[in-house]
């Protein structure tokens, strides 16, 4: 599957409103967002494929797996 950049930046401007409307403790807020962020960038990493060629005795081939 291809990376989705719209949905990463759905996700990281929710970290930041998930913020902006509330009377938070700045130390606090920023931990959230920061764990926000990291979840939201770990997902658009994990939801793209890779493909690759590689080269065996029996010939090339191509290989696909998934970012875990």
């Amino acid at each position: 599957m291809a990376l989705n950049k719209q949905t990463l930046a759905a996700a990281i401007k929710a970290a930041f409103d998930a913020e902006s409307d509330t009377d938070v403790n700045p130390v606090q807020a920023r931990q959230r967002m920061a764990s926000a962020i990291a979840d939201a960038v770990e997902a658009f990493v994990k939801s793209g494929t890779v493909t690759g060629t590689c080269a065996t005795p029996a010939g090339a081939g191509t290989i696909t797996g998934v970012v875990q």
